[in-house]
């Protein structure tokens, strides 16, 4: 989901002078949850299941960071918010992080109050079609009308990649992506467009998947990953490694089911300052020498949680794609644990 700075005049000047305490991790600790914020409703990334349970990747997210703090995933509050509201809730302490459907630009990391992470999920704008209308191609969409939510890139991008290949195209736009979604099941335009991964999800939701297909391009790039306040680096520490452990993990080959053998018997020095046998690098974040072994007990690493959610074998059935190690052809990479 990519929303232009949606803070409130009124928000941005809250933020622009909320002192810069450096003390979440403290704040966290003597509420005894992390409070995260997250996507209201889409399939594999923020969900209610049919127990009444929160799942998904992006909840995942929060879990492991409980994990990391308490020894406990369930030390865990989640708010779902509206992407027109999530920005100005995190900045003015509303919530400790999302872990959201949000893409890192310039223009939000600088001056908004808050600060990306790290990206953990690396997408594209696309399209969908119905197969009757028989194209292959977004190339084949001159003339089109296209779906989406309005007040967000997506609308940016959509006239760049139109202007700058001479086709024409009109826009019908909504106040949420599942308004988009639902007026391109009822014919009201030609095609809709959002993040590819927020297709494959939203896409659940149409009368007919079947009837249905995913366009092969991406017109952009959107690196997602969640948001912490500016201002607090202890805070934003603990988070990036935290995710950068997961990733790890699945680098050196550590698992949801082995990482309790891995921590006993690996010989391997960067496995051990991983989980912390001999080498206490949670000291430097304010945590315990286990945080990342708890993290990644809890949740599995980044492949586990991705495959989980995600992956070939669940509804949404994406590849990993640009989402693979760096040692696989795609993007994620964890900074060294030294």
């Amino acid at each position: 989901m990519r929303f232009h700075s949606v803070l409130t005049g009124a928000a941005l000047a809250v933020a622009a002078v909320l002192p810069a305490t450096g003390a979440t991790l403290d704040d966290v600790r003597q509420r005894g949850v992390v409070h995260c914020g997250t996507a209201p409703n889409i399939p594999g990334y923020a969900f209610t299941d049919d127990k009444g349970e929160r799942r998904g990747f992006d909840i995942d997210q929060c879990r492991a960071m409980a994990a990391a703090i308490f020894g406990d995933p369930t030390k865990i509050k989640l708010t779902p918010i509206g992407p027109r509201d999530a920005f100005a809730s995190l900045a003015t302490g509303g919530v400790d992080i999302l872990t959201h459907r949000f893409t890192w630009t310039f223009n939000r990391d600088n001056g908004g109050g808050i600060e990306f992470v790290m990206p953990l999920f690396y997408d594209g704008q696309g399209f969908m079609v119905r197969k009757s209308l028989n194209v292959k191609s977004a190339r084949e969409l001159n003339g089109a009308s296209v779906c989406m939510a309005q007040g967000t890139t997506t609308e940016l991008n959509l006239a760049d990649y139109f202007r700058s290949r001479n086709m024409r195209y009109s826009v019908v736009t909504f106040a949420e992506p599942d308004e988009a979604r639902r007026a391109y099941d009822e014919g009201r335009c030609d095609a809709w467009s959002n993040d590819l991964g927020s297709l494959a999800a939203r896409g659940l939701g149409l009368k007919n998947r079947a009837d249905h297909v995913i366009l092969p391009e991406a017109i952009s790039k959107e690196p997602i990953g969640p948001v912490v306040r500016q201002g607090d680096s202890q805070w934003m520490h603990v988070a990036r490694w935290t995710f950068a452990a997961l990733i790890a993990a699945e680098e050196l080959g550590v698992t949801q089911a082995n990482v309790d053998e891995m921590k006993a018997k690996s010989e391997n020095p960067e496995i051990k300052r991983l989980l912390g046998v001999g080498d206490d690098l949670g000291q430097k974040l304010g945590l315990k020498d286990d945080w990342a072994y708890q993290a990644i007990k809890a949740v599995g690493n980044y492949g586990e949680m991705f495959d989980r959610h995600l992956g070939p074998n669940t509804r949404l059935g994406l590849a990993r794609g640009l989402n693979a190690l760096w040692t696989n052809g795609g993007l994620l990479i964890a900074p060294p644990f030294r």
